[in-house]
């Protein structure tokens, strides 16, 4: 038995995730866990289909047990992100490897850049760019490349291979005995509007879904109802009207003035898309952008993401996922019942609470809202 981990959204899950699970095989896992965002994403957006939905097209696709991604960390950015989901599969005490996809497709590259990376970041230099309004990327890409030799710098300027560098120092931070492995990347670029045979990105599939039109090329056609971040957009914009700078800043990712920004951009701003438009500036990602905006909304604070996880939440599993869950040496309390992962401390029951609000919010986002209490009453996805 060898256990494989992978990092992901799938949103939706398409045939380039297909072809990374079936590349993990090949190098040899006879079992893979997923540890997947839930009802919100990285790029600071509502997930397209309900996360037991993405998690039955994973299970029937390669996937074998689909953990959750605590939103906390789903809406943090690369940083926070990975050491979540770091942390979830360290946890089990089963995991051989964690596969993810890069740009790069070269492990020793990758390790290389990253611990360019964490030496970039402690360096004055580094702040300084930061204090003259550079991106946290573009700072640590300029800083690397006064340091390093050009090819451990093209690595770090490539977004593709962001997450991936963050996953390996996660891995080195906790003195992981995981061994990191990448599959390189084949298909459209991420956020990218181009088609590569069967695959396209995540981003123009979306589109597709949103639009009506046909994906089936690209992804398994999921016949579930899809959420659209602007049907909270009056919602969204209604909190962030209410809020003061001060509350603001306290946002998770709203440091460097980006609260301030916000705060004033909000009084001027009658629709999402003109709220990310007026904040826009070189020193802020969009991504970022959308983050601190729906942090604001969600209440979800710096303070949050300091926080150990207290729980790790299953959403789905086959035969295999079941010997998963058999071989793992857990410290932490697992289960498929938020209520009765609630009941375990003090922190679980209080995460839980948030993840609860957060899904009542999420429910929202479809053209027929949801009722309250969803977390509680969907079933987890088993394949047998």
């Amino acid at each position: 038995m060898k256990t494989a981990a992978v990092i992901c959204e799938y949103n939706p899950f398409h045939y380039g995730h297909k072809y990374q699970l079936d590349k993990t095989r090949e190098m040899g896992a006879t079992h893979i866990v997923a540890v997947m965002s839930g009802n919100f994403t990285q790029r600071g957006d509502a997930a397209i289909f309900d996360k037991y939905a993405r998690a039955r097209a994973a299970l029937e696709n390669g996937a074998d047990l689909v953990l959750e991604l605590p939103t906390r960390f789903s809406l943090s950015a690369a940083e926070g992100f990975a050491r979540g989901a770091v942390s979830i599969i360290e946890a089990l005490g089963c995991v051989d490897m964690l596969s993810f996809g890069s740009e790069s497709g070269d492990i020793a590259a990758l390790k290389e850049a990253a611990g360019a990376s964490e030496y970039a970041i402690h360096t004055d230099e580094f702040h300084e760019l930061m204090r003259k309004g550079e991106t946290f990327p573009s700072a640590l890409a300029k800083t690397v490349k006064n340091y390093y030799t050009d090819d451990v710098y093209e690595v770090l300027s490539s977004p593709n291979n962001t997450l991936a560098v963050e996953y390996i120092k996660a891995l080195d931070d906790i003195g992981s005995m995981i061994e990191p492995v990448t599959i390189q990347r084949n298909g459209a670029d991420h956020d990218s509007d181009e088609e590569t045979a069967m695959f396209a990105s995540a981003s123009l599939i979306r589109k597709k879904i949103l639009s009506g039109g046909d994906y089936s090329e690209f992804a398994p056609v999921l016949n579930e109802p899809c959420a659209d971040i602007h049907r909270l957009e009056t919602a969204i914009l209604s909190k962030l009207r209410t809020m003061k700078p001060a509350d603001l800043e306290c946002v998770y990712d709203a440091a460097q003035g980006l609260g301030e920004r916000l705060y004033k951009a909000v009084r001027r701003a009658c629709s999402l898309d003109e709220l990310y438009f007026l904040t826009k500036t070189k020193r802020y990602t969009l991504a970022r952008i959308r983050r601190a905006v729906l942090c604001s909304f969600l209440d979800i604070d710096k303070k949050q993401l300091r926080e150990p996880i207290a729980y790790i939440r299953i959403l789905g599993m086959n035969s295999r996922g079941r010997e998963i869950l058999s071989a793992a040496q857990c410290g932490l309390p697992i289960d498929t019942s938020l209520k009765n992962l609630m009941k375990q401390s003090r922190e679980a029951h209080r995460q839980g609470a948030f993840e609860e609000r957060w899904g009542d919010i999420y429910s929202l986002a479809f053209e027929k809202p949801r009722p309250c209490g969803y977390e509680f009453t969907a079933k987890p996805v088993i394949i047998e």
